[in-house]
């Protein structure tokens, strides 16, 4: 199915925006796992809507309930399942939307695909509210990771051209935890607010922004992963994607090393302490697909919230004929920052299975 991924630690994603409710199934965990559901929620309420103008008003709570899975706070090996009841739905706004898909949105490729019978109030399975049943896997995978030694945070590296500070050689928990608190997720104050600006200042001529998240993940372990296909890119590259509104992603220097020499891209090993480092990281903890032993990193390119409120060209599929929309409901005017735990939850669930695949299923 294409709305699942992982190895191991299989995970599969249910429910439409406008539908009763939206969830995850998470087979594989490890037993035992105690889960911190009140840490769990602060992760979820990172990614919350209508907490404030650079959001979408839409109200929901996203508490997740958990149908199975977990016993006296603990893993018990049984597959987990939440749901997230959906509770401020505006579906009348979808109504005249009907037949005339949105530019930027799936409505055209899910009506050609499915013949029209596609449920696209609110983007369907399409929606980046699906982001959040993701971010409950990701919260639970963060915590086992935690344990281990394993560390996984990501800001806001970009909005309109906007440049946030990038993440330190050795990025730390605490700094991770620190960007966790703020309600704006980067590390230069001063970029934060010109970041707010021009997500507002899109806002009010009725149109959006997208930008970068930049993630890193400390404490992994050299030798994790394998070449080629199932490397260490690809496997977290084809769970990335599968985020709505993500376009691009990268690895380390990523697409700014094509411009360089071999001579500056290239990380010289040295010994520290009896173990193998390097002096740069332009790899991004990653070689042929294989952890170094450096911090992984890696950065997410979000497309600017297709909802917009200008009028658009389009097509009456009905008619076959050119006509013009204009989309009303409550959107957002920039995604990339709800979207920075959201990589953090796919990039700790990828690793996760990769950790237990490496360990035949336990650690």
């Amino acid at each position: 199915m294409s709305s699942e991924f992982g190895k191991i630690l299989r995970l599969s994603v249910f429910g439409q925006s406008h539908g009763k409710a939206i969830g995850v199934v998470v087979d594989g965990l490890p037993a035992g796992e105690e889960i911190d559901l009140e840490a769990l929620q602060r992760f979820l309420d990172r990614r919350r809507p209508g907490k404030n103008g650079l959001s979408t008003p839409r109200k929901e709570t996203d508490i997740p309930e958990f149908l199975s899975g977990l016993e006296g706070g603990k893993t018990c090996g049984a597959p987990l399942c939440a749901v997230i009841q959906n509770a401020d739905q505006h579906s009348k706004d979808y109504g005249e939307l009907s037949g005339k898909p949105r530019p930027g949105h799936a409505d055209y490729t899910a009506w050609a695909k499915w013949g029209g019978h596609a449920d696209m109030r609110g983007g369907g399975h399409f929606s980046g509210r699906l982001t959040a049943p993701l971010c409950v896997a990701g919260g639970i995978a963060k915590q086992i990771l935690a344990r281990r030694g394993v560390f996984v945070g990501a800001h806001l590296a970009s909005v309109a051209g906007i440049l946030d500070r990038p993440f330190p050689l050795y990025p730390t928990a605490e700094l991770f935890e620190d960007l966790a608190a703020k309600p704006f997720p980067v590390l230069d104050a001063g970029a934060g607010e010109r970041m707010q600006e021009a997500i507002l200042a899109a806002k009010q001529t009725l149109d959006s922004v997208g930008g970068v998240v930049e993630c890193a993940a400390t404490g992994l372990p050299a030798g994790l992963g394998d070449p080629m296909f199932e490397g260490i890119e690809s496997r977290l590259a084809g769970a990335l994607f599968g985020i709505p509104a993500v376009k691009g992603v990268e690895f380390g220097a990523g697409f700014a090393a094509a411009a360089w020499r071999g001579s500056k891209n290239n990380d010289e090993f040295f010994v520290e302490d009896g173990a193998v480092r390097v002096r740069t990281n332009h790899a991004g903890g990653i070689l042929g697909g294989i952890t170094t032993g450096m911090p992984l990193t890696l950065r997410v390119a979000v497309k600017p919230t297709p909802s917009i409120g200008q009028a658009q060209r389009t097509v009456c599929l009905s008619r076959m004929e050119e006509t013009e929309l204009t989309v009303h409901g409550r959107h957002d005017p920039c995604v990339a920052h709800r979207a920075v735990p959201v990589v953090e939850a796919v990039t700790a669930t990828v690793l996760l299975d990769l950790l237990l695949e490496g360990n035949h299923g336990t650690f």
